[in-house]
């Protein structure tokens, strides 16, 4: 149950940072479309030392960073439900080999009484 709430946890970290992105980019593009109300948007730069670039290059940033966490989020999430998954098949596993051997004893005293009568 640990490994779940880890998991969950992991869950609504990335919903979170989502969230956050989603956010930017709408004030991003309340940015952009103030910009375009604008009749020349050169004005609109020169007067307010914005660099159209620069935006686009912090998104970008923002974009491959954001991608970058989440991959690396689902790579922790993924070995870890398979590090839980092979424990819980050895386990099980160990429990059949031991019925397993239980079975065979079974079956040779059965073997045995059978062949005393």
């Amino acid at each position: 149950m640990e490994g779940i709430s880890d998991i969950i946890q992991l869950l609504k970290s990335i919903e979170g940072s989502m969230t956050s992105l989603h956010k930017r980019t709408e004030e991003i593009e309340k940015r952009l479309e103030r910009l375009e109300k604008v009749d020349s948007i050169e004005h609109r730069v020169t007067s307010n030392q914005i660099d159209i670039t620069d935006i686009k290059d912090a998104l970008e940033r923002m974009e491959e960073m954001q991608s970058a966490k989440i991959e690396s989020m689902l790579k922790e999430l993924v070995a870890r439900v398979e590090k839980k998954n092979n424990a819980e098949f050895s386990t099980i596993h160990k429990r059949l080999d031991s019925h397993l051997l239980k079975l065979g004893r079974v079956e040779e005293e059965i073997l045995m009484v059978q062949q005393e009568k």
